[in-house]
């Protein structure tokens, strides 16, 4: 069987992918050692302040995690052909088809329905996702600017008190754990059954499919 390289990610797409990635695995280090700090120190603060440095990591991870937020929904609407939001969006008639396909095909009782970019069924994790970092970040800010009129008054209507929303702000992080653990599992399970060279198109924005 002969393959076809062709582009599938951009350059920004990528760089996204990885700040994304990064800032989530900084984000949960440091987030578990301000809710529980596992280490501490009989230095005076001046000398060593572990917490300060980690609540700084910390807060730095999510302005990245912020603005990596910011460009993938900039390419859903001004990215390739692969990353615009209609490429996959179950609201077509072929995305809708893709999207039970795909299931089947994780089931070991379907073929794969191959495309460039993502599956339907991918897609709409990922908007889900998407949402859950959109929570995230309303709680995140809310909880570091509590002088701020604009981020107490969205946080109280939607979160309520603050110590509600740093309930949810450590529930949302699990779930993005959760997500990371089954999005690797099923990336790797993908490059095995199908050699489209998923893993590789992270890095270098190319796929291989099968000549017509």
């Amino acid at each position: 069987m002969l393959y076809e390289k062709k582009e599938a990610w951009s350059v920004l797409l990528r760089l996204y992918h990885w700040a994304f990635a990064l800032s989530i695995v900084c984000l949960v280090v440091t987030g578990l050692y301000v809710h529980e700090p596992w280490t501490s120190t009989q230095l005076e603060a001046v000398r060593t302040f572990p917490m300060a440095y980690m609540r700084y990591l910390h807060f730095l991870a999510g302005f990245v995690f912020t603005a990596a937020l910011m460009v993938r929904l900039y390419l859903l609407i001004f990215g390739n052909r692969q990353e615009k939001f209609w490429n996959a969006a179950p609201i077509t008639p072929s995305n809708i088809v893709n999207f039970f396909k795909t299931i089947l095909f994780y089931l070991y009782i379907g073929k794969k329905d191959h495309r460039l970019g993502h599956n339907a069924l991918a897609f709409t994790i990922y908007v889900v996702v998407f949402l859950l970092a959109v929570c995230q970040i309303i709680t995140g800010f809310y909880l570091l600017y509590p002088e701020s009129v604009f981020w107490q008054g969205w946080g109280l209507k939607l979160f309520g008190t603050q110590q509600q929303a740093r309930f949810l702000h450590h529930i949302f992080m699990w779930c993005f754990m959760l997500f990371a653990m089954i999005h690797v599992y099923l990336v790797v399970w993908n490059e095995n059954v199908a050699p489209e060279g998923m893993i590789s198109s992270i890095f270098s924005g190319d796929k291989f499919v099968e000549k017509s």
